[in-house]
């Protein structure tokens, strides 16, 4: 149409065709707005549609993952590359796919135009599409470098604020004065990211002006050597003007494909980021024919059980006792002897190294996980609480519970007047990590949590631990009630919380040193004898296991 334009319509001063031409040209634009509107939206789709799936196989992959993983990996870490690395990619997807599209098709139907006006022009033209292409394979190395930094240094930057915008972090931060150190860590982080972002765009911006530069060049060379063939009188002027603007139709796309080329090399290094957790293989898997267990005993047992961390030393060694439903087996010993690390296998949180942990005479590998889930039931030390109302956070046990059973379950965990008392009572919200309640609030709240799941196997992990002497019995008194029938595991160092166990595990070093009843263990004279004198500081004699030690 420029062509036509600049050696018909105004030579020959033919308005008519020159409206004509000019409503043509608008209608093309018009359909072009349209058809980029429909092809943004369609590529806006498959973006978010990607970055669903990847956000959804990750996170996916992370629920599969054993507590191995989650020890030696920060949770910062974990969130950044759901969070940001994924929104990276999911930019890239959004702008590369336009591009290339758009790019591609461009640069394809100009190269045909310019062919169809002057083929000696044209091959002249595509000489300089080289220069174009040379510079961006380097650029995206250093690109792809930096784009990993960043992304590594944002991962870190994240795990400091989680740890330190946390409540805990914030009593530890508050207590010891650390507001400044704290503060100083966190512009050294943040100015790494700061730094390595400003590099990040500088190459960037490097690359565009040389290509700006590129894209000049083509028109000056245009206007001397058309001009040139202008005045021998080879090429009409429409030809001219029509190839000028054709060949910022071909370097344009070429420069974006070029930046393109460096966008895609980028993102590969946090595709490497994301499918390095994608491809991690789930430690704890479904055994192929899994064993479901509809009505689960609860008898539990431990066959020359060992364990270790990968290639590390021994954490457990040659582990065999047996739990059976009604009795209470108590795990006591030393901080580290491995009591903890005893239970976690149970639910298969690890996976045994040598031996085999047993539920009603099934291995638990060769058992369902939904098994395991629902024969199960762990109080832990430090109870989890979601940032939620008190009912929210029970019915996490069981979605369906209603609120009889909700109610029936506080009052078993003796924390139902507590909650009574609380401004919105069952609906009150318990804040992050349950902090608007006291520890040993928290600890009833998480019993009445698993008395709701009414599992056959019960593992309290220090339950009573923050607990006051008068809060302990009335939950002891509690559990009496609730672990009747049940296999119950308790890791106690308090041992006034054991004195009725069926028996007493003593845990050191990695294996059992000593087991029996309360008075059998102190008849013994070990190690159970010198931690009870320790912890009491009375002499091991005769004791009645009925009463409270003060």
């Amino acid at each position: 149409m420029m062509k036509q334009i600049f050696d018909e319509a105004l030579p020959a001063r033919n308005t008519h065709l020159l409206v004509v031409f000019g409503v043509i040209w608008i209608g093309t634009q018009a359909l072009a707005a349209l058809l980029g509107m429909l092809q943004q939206v369609q590529v806006d789709r498959i973006a978010h549609a990607l970055t669903y799936d990847i956000r959804t196989q990750l996170y996916d992959r992370m629920q599969r993952q054993s507590l191995r993983f989650f020890a030696h990996t920060k949770a910062g870490e974990i969130i950044s590359r759901l969070s940001n690395d994924v929104a990276a990619v999911q930019q890239t997807v959004r702008h590369s796919t336009v591009a290339i599209l758009v790019a591609v098709t461009t640069a394809l139907t100009t190269v045909v135009l310019m062919m169809i006006l002057h083929p000696g022009m044209t091959v002249g033209a595509l000489l300089a599409v080289p220069l174009f292409v040379l510079p961006t394979r380097r650029v995206g190395k250093s690109q792809q470098r930096l784009t990993r930094l960043v992304a590594s240094t944002l991962g870190q930057l994240e795990s400091h604020m989680q740890e330190t915008l946390s409540i805990s972090g914030a009593v530890l931060i508050k207590s010891f004065g650390r507001q400044t150190d704290e503060m100083e860590r966190f512009k050294k982080k943040a100015a790494e990211v700061r730094d390595l972002s400003i590099k990040q765009y500088a190459v960037t911006r490097w690359l565009n002006a040389l290509m700006g530069f590129m894209s000049a060049m083509g028109p000056a060379i245009l206007l001397v050597v058309g001009g040139a063939l202008f005045i021998r009188g080879q090429v009409t002027l429409g030809t001219i003007v029509a190839f000028g603007g054709l060949l910022g139709r071909l370097y344009a796309p070429v420069g974006t494909l070029a930046n393109v080329h460096v966008q895609i090399v980028s993102a590969l290094a946090l595709f490497d980021r994301i499918f390095e957790y994608i491809d991690l293989p789930a430690e704890i898997q479904e055994p192929p024919d899994p064993v479901d267990l509809e009505e689960p005993r609860g008898e539990v047992h431990f066959r020359g059980v060992s364990f270790r961390y990968g290639a590390g030393p021994w954490v457990l060694k040659d582990i065999s006792f047996e739990a059976r439903p009604g009795q209470l087996v108590a795990l006591v010993g030393p901080s580290g002897a491995g009591k903890t690390t005893i239970t976690y296998l149970i639910p298969r949180f690890y996976e045994v190294t040598e031996g085999a942990v047993e539920i009603d005479g099934h291995d638990v590998r060769r058992l369902s996980l939904k098994t395991l889930q629902r024969a199960i039931g762990i109080v832990s030390q430090e109870p989890m609480l979601f940032h939620g109302t008190v009912r929210e956070n029970l019915r996490y046990a069981r979605m369906d519970a209603s609120e009889r059973e909700i109610e029936a379950a506080c009052h078993t965990a003796h924390i139902h007047d507590v909650i009574e008392r609380l401004p919105n009572g069952y609906d009150t919200v318990v804040g992050e990590r349950g902090f608007r309640l006291s520890g040993g609030e928290k600890q009833r709240l998480a019993i009445a949590r698993v008395v709701l799941r009414n599992p056959p196997i019960l593992i309290l992990d220090e339950a009573t631990s923050h607990l006051d002497y008068e809060s302990e019995a009335k939950v002891q008194a509690a559990l009496e009630d609730v672990c009747r029938g049940r296999t119950v595991l308790v890791i106690a160092h308090r041992l006034s919380t054991v004195l009725r166990a069926d028996r007493i595990l003593v845990v050191d070093a990695g294996g059992i040193v000593e087991q029996g009843k309360h008075e059998e263990l102190l008849v013994l004279g070990g190690l159970y004898a010198r931690l009870y004198t320790e912890q009491f500081k009375v002499r091991p004699k005769s004791v009645d296991p009925g009463a409270r030690v003060q």
